[in-house]
């Protein structure tokens, strides 16, 4: 996931298509903040948890900055361009000139007054406020991965990424490993046969079997940044008869939710240690189960991330955001869409949440970098996860 978003980083224009440009018209001021945010993460090339850390941190602050204007009578407008602006200026400070010029011109369409400068000040202490009670969230994330070698062996020397990340201080879960899953199938297992060749036969990079729609599918979702799933929420953010508080509250619940996501699929990843498709598939001779024949040459459609395989990373994000959308929308049917860099700004559509869900779970394997089995544990936690957040934030009201 995050060397995807590296490797792939969008241009402005292509980050503006995919944050809404070319689906939505103009949206309240929480859903336009949102996308300015999500075009000042892909400026700066973050990786995915580092960008869905920086969105947890940006709506939480807006949530809060948004209830706080609405009962002092302050302008809203106001008050959620200086809270996006002090939170994004301090996670990334090399993005200064665009941040600011984002925010002169959210501020010149507003008109002068005591509403203005009051909202300026409530945008600004909420920023403060969500800043102080995280700023001790990294406080134990010093990296220490430890390669496993033998003295004297070689081995790939490219770090792996976020290896650290289940140390983080949670949003919503008291500890990752409560929701961390059991181990993936064994390997003399009919299980492990069953996703081992439905992901060489599927992912392979010259794959005879994935058809061409699993192939724009696999190319889609290789973006993992926050803008791609943001797209999602703004389907239901979007909708007729919702109000600025509302839509603060939904993407404050979505943001924190990813961010868990993203804790607690590094604890299990890093914890259960399991080998990619490529390093399996390549190995396949050593698994001692004979329903696994080894491919010397066998390679993923997609690179595989630098982290271990079990549970996949978009399987949680996608459950998660799915389960904010269901408590807040409904299980029923819905409108979604969303873009993505990776798939030249192409614009996908879903009827339902679950459609949505089994969709980005499916990609995975059509990408060659997930087994089912992988893809089946990351719902199960992002559903979880999911539902606390909705439990948290959707039943409260302001």
């Amino acid at each position: 996931m995050q060397k995807s978003l590296r490797k792939h980083a969008a241009p402005a224009v292509l980050l503006a298509m995919l944050a809404g440009g070319a689906l939505y018209a103009r949206a309240d001021v929480v859903t336009d903040w949102n996308v300015r945010a999500g075009e000042v993460m892909g400026e700066a090339k973050l990786g995915t948890p580092p960008a869905i850390r920086a969105m947890a941190l940006v709506q939480t602050a807006v949530h809060t900055s948004v209830r706080q204007a609405t009962a002092q009578g302050a302008s809203v407008d106001a008050a959620v361009a200086s809270a996006n602006r002090a939170v994004l200026a301090r996670l990334l400070p090399a993005q200064q000139a665009s941040i600011e010029a984002a925010y002169r011109a959210a501020l010149a369409a507003l008109a002068e007054g005591a509403g203005k400068a009051a909202g300026i000040a409530t945008g600004e202490a909420a920023a403060a406020l969500v800043l102080a009670q995280r700023a001790d969230d990294m406080a134990a994330t010093s990296e220490d991965y430890r390669p496993h070698t033998t003295a004297g062996a070689y081995v790939p020397t490219a770090a792996p990424a976020a290896p650290h990340w289940a140390r983080r201080k949670p949003w919503l879960m008291s500890s990752p490993a409560d929701l961390r899953p059991a181990a993936p199938p064994a390997l003399g297992s009919a299980a492990w046969a069953r996703d081992y060749n439905e992901v060489k036969a599927l992912g392979a990079k010259a794959s005879a079997t994935r058809t061409p729609e699993q192939t724009e599918i696999a190319k889609f979702w290789e973006y993992s940044a926050p803008a791609i799933y943001t797209g999602i929420v703004r389907s239901v953010a979007l909708q007729p008869g919702r109000d600025v508080v509302r839509n603060a509250r939904l993407y404050a619940a979505v943001a924190q939710a990813m961010d868990d996501a993203m804790i607690g699929v590094f604890d299990a990843k890093y914890h259960h240690n399991f080998w990619r498709p490529v390093t399996a598939i390549r190995n396949g001779d050593i698994d001692a189960n004979d329903a696994t024949e080894r491919d010397a040459a066998w390679s993923s459609f997609v690179d595989s991330p630098m982290h271990p395989e079990y549970p996949s990373g978009h399987s949680i994000l996608a459950a998660s955001v799915g389960a904010v959308l269901k408590a807040e929308a409904g299980a029923g049917p819905l409108a979604l869409a969303t873009s993505s860099p990776t798939a030249k700004g192409a614009t996908r559509r879903w009827t339902s949440v679950d459609e949505f869900v089994r969709e980005v779970a499916e990609s995975r394997i059509y990408a060659g970098i997930h087994y089912r089995t992988a893809t089946e544990a990351g719902i199960e936690m992002g559903n979880r996860i999911g539902a606390m957040a909705a439990a948290r934030h959707l039943r409260a009201q302001y």
